[in-house]
C-alpha cells in the first residue's frame, strides 16, 4: 500500500497566487506487533484440507455452474436426525427456561448418565467403565486435546492415507520436521502405507518405533476395516514398542461383518490404547457436536502415572463440557428406541449406496482416461445414474469400478 501525499509548489513571481499541487506516492508499512509467528504453524501447507476442497469446489462451480462434480471433501451427513432424538433436545432446551429445569455449567467429563449410557451401549462386556468415558464436543476436538496431552517431544505414526487432523495437529504441536516437497510428507512422522497390495493394513515389520500411533478403523478415507487378527497384531506391536494407540472409531457403527467395532475387543488393548468416537456419523450430529473419548485406568505413562488423570486435567482446563442440550440428544440416541432407529437409518443408507455401486458397475467395470471417446460416452451414462441418487462425479487419472 502507498500513501498519496499532496505537495504544494510555489512558482517564483506568483507567490500570491494559488500554487500547484504535486502528488507523490509514499510507501506505507502496516503496523506489526513484536510477537513472532508460531514456526510450527508456518510449516503447514496451504489451508486445512476440507475447507480448501470446499473453496476450490465453490470456485469451480462458479465458473462452470453445470459441471458434474463428486466432492471428496468433508464427509457430511444427509439424513435428518430422528424425531425421538430432536424431541429430547427440544425438551431439554425448553426446560432451561424453567426454574426447575435450568442448569448451568456441567461436569467437564460429561453428565454421569450419559457416560454410563455410552459405557453400557458400546463397551458393556469389554471392561470399560463410566469413569473411563470423557464426553466431548466431538472426536476432532478430542484429537487436539490428546495432542496437548502428549506434548511436543513425542514421535508419531499415522496410516497413509488418513484423516488429515492427525498430521496437522502433530505439526502444530511441534512433533514433526519440515515438509518435504519431493515426498509430500513431513519429517519425523512414520507414515504407515495402507493400499490394496497390503489389504489396507500396514506392514508393521517395516514401521519404525514411535511413541504414539494414530489408527482409524474403518479408515477415513479408504473405508477399510481392520480384522480381529490385524488389530491383535497392532496391539502387540504397541506393547512391544511401549507405544500408545489413539484408535479412532468414528465410523465403527457402519461395520457389517465380524470386524471389531472397538479396540477394546482385543485382549490387552486397555493397557496400550485410547479410543475416540463420535455421534456425528451415527446420528447426524455433525452440527450438534457430541462425542467421547475412552482413557482406561489401566493405561499408564512410563513413570506409572495414569494417563486418564492427565487427560482429565487437560479437559478440566480447556473445556467446560459438552452442551447439555447435545447431551440430552446423545442420551436419546443411546435409548433402545434411539439405537434401533440409528441402525435402521444406517442400513437404509448402506443399501442405497450398494444400489448405486451395482448400477455403476453394470455400466462399466474399468476404464482409462486414455480412451477419450469411450470415456466421454460412458461418463455421461454414469453421471446420469449417480444423479438419480443426488450424486455427481468427475473423472480422475484412472478409475476402477469393481463388479457387484
Amino acid at each position: 500500500p502507498a500513501l498519496l501525499v499532496g505537495v504544494r509548489v510555489k512558482k517564483p513571481g506568483f507567490l500570491k497566487k494559488p500554487g500547484v499541487f504535486k502528488c507523490v506516492a509514499t510507501p506505507q508499512t502496516a503496523y506489526t506487533s513484536n510477537v513472532s509467528r508460531n514456526p510450527n504453524i508456518a510449516k503447514l501447507q496451504a489451508g486445512y484440507l476440507f475447507p480448501e476442497v470446499a473453496r476450490r469446489r465453490a470456485a469451480h462451480m462458479a465458473k462452470y455452474p453445470d459441471a458434474q462434480v463428486i466432492s471428496l471433501g468433508i464427509g457430511d451427513t444427509t439424513e435428518p436426525i430422528p424425531d425421538v432424538i430432536t424431541s429430547a433436545m427440544a425438551k431439554r432446551a425448553h426446560d432451561l427456561s424453567t426454574l426447575e429445569g435450568y442448569s448451568g455449567y456441567g461436569a467437564e467429563q460429561g453428565e454421569k448418565k450419559v457416560r454410563a449410557a455410552v459405557a453400557s451401549a458400546f463397551y458393556g462386556s469389554l471392561g470399560i467403565e463410566e469413569g473411563d468415558i470423557f464426553v466431548s464436543d466431538g472426536a476432532k476436538c478430542d484429537i487436539a486435546r490428546l495432542q496437548m496431552l502428549f506434548g511436543s517431544d513425542v514421535t508419531m505414526a499415522v496410516q497413509d492415507p488418513s484423516y488429515p487432523a492427525y498430521v496437522d495437529s502433530s505439526v502444530i504441536m511441534g512433533q514433526t520436521g519440515q515438509y518435504q516437497k519431493d515426498s509430500e510428507k513431513y519429517g519425523k512422522i512414520e507414515y504407515m502405507r495402507c493400499n490394496p497390495e497390503n489389504g489396507f493394513f500396514p506392514d508393521l515389520s517395516a514401521v519404525g518405533k514411535t511413541e504414539i500411533i494414530f489408527f482409524c478403523s474403518p479408515n477415513n478415507p479408504t473405508g477399510a476395516s481392520a480384522t480381529r487378527d490385524q488389530l491383535t497384531k497392532l496391539v502387540q506391536f504397541a506393547k512391544d514398542n511401549g507405544s500408545i494407540i489413539v484408535y479412532d472409531s468414528a465410523y465403527a457403527m457402519y461395520i457389517s461383518d465380524d470386524s471389531p467395532r472397538s479396540i477394546y475387543e482385543i485382549p490387552g488393548a486397555k493397557e496400550v490404547a485410547i479410543e475416540t468416537a463420535s455421534f456425528s456419523k451415527y446420528a447426524g450430529f455433525t452440527g450438534v457436536r457430541l462425542g467421547w473419548t475412552v482413557v482406561p485406568k489401566e493405561l499408564l505413562f512410563s513413570d506409572g502415572f495414569p494417563v486418564a488423570k492427565d487427560f482429565n486435567r487437560i479437559v478440566s482446563t480447556c473445556f467446560n463440557g459438552a452442551s447439555n442440550i447435545s447431551q440430552a440428544g446423545g442420551l436419546a440416541c443411546l435409548s433402545p428406541e434411539g439405537l434401533q432407529i440409528m441402525l435402521e437409518t444406517m442400513s437404509k443408507v448402506h443399501h442405497e449406496l450398494a444400489a448405486v455401486i451395482h448400477e455403476v458397475a453394470s455400466v462399466i467395470t474399468e476404464f482409462d482416461v486414455a480412451e477419450q471417446s469411450h470415456i466421454a460416452r460412458e461418463n455421461n451414462h454414469i453421471a446420469h445414474s449417480l444423479a438419480t441418487y443426488g450424486m455427481t462425479m468427475a473423472v480422475g487419472h484412472k478409475a476402477h469400478f469393481p463388479g457387484p
